[in-house]
């Protein structure tokens, strides 16, 4: 039986809107706990391979976008024990997201936002592994924002030695 596409494209619209704006208060959560994160990030000691700082916006601003599609693809696939797990998986990692630039630029604990992009990490892989499952696409899109977060780590770490 086919669905009735008139029912569910209200449906699906709905949780793609959904999608995008909790990114987008995941974002601005992050923003918010730190207004002045591109001029603190400018007086920081960095490793020569450190970015400027007007690459950030663009990056994230896809990266975002990026998520938001592939959660909604995965929304897509239908409840199930699969989906709702990886959904989870999924909200975890934007709470922890949202919380990495308060603790780096707003509180200035670069160990502990070391330690906790550590566990975005494990929590990242893991909404790749189980988005691949369920939508090869959705994983795909994922890909970007774990390399990202890897180099970011990485920053991350090198930003603390060098400033601690």
């Amino acid at each position: 039986m086919v669905a009735d596409s008139s029912r569910t494209r209200p449906k699906s619209l709905l949780a793609l809107a959904v999608s995008l704006v909790a990114v987008a208060v995941a974002s601005g959560l992050g923003g918010l706990a730190s207004s002045r994160a591109s001029e603190e990030y400018g007086r920081l000691e960095q490793p020569s391979w450190a970015p400027p700082s007007w690459v950030f916006g663009p990056t994230w601003t896809v990266l975002y976008l990026l998520m938001a599609v592939a959660a909604w693809l995965v929304w897509r696939t239908g409840p199930s024990a699969q989906s709702r797990l990886a959904l989870t998986f999924y909200a975890v990692q934007l709470v922890l997201n949202a919380a990495w630039t308060p603790l780096f630029f707003g509180l200035g604990w670069r160990g502990i936002a070391f330690a906790e992009l550590s566990v975005l990490l494990v929590v990242l892989i893991a909404t790749v592994v189980m988005f691949w499952r369920l939508s090869r696409p959705a994983g795909a899109m994922l890909v970007p924002y774990l390399l990202w977060s890897a180099f970011a780590l990485s920053l991350n770490f090198a930003v603390w030695q060098l400033n601690s």
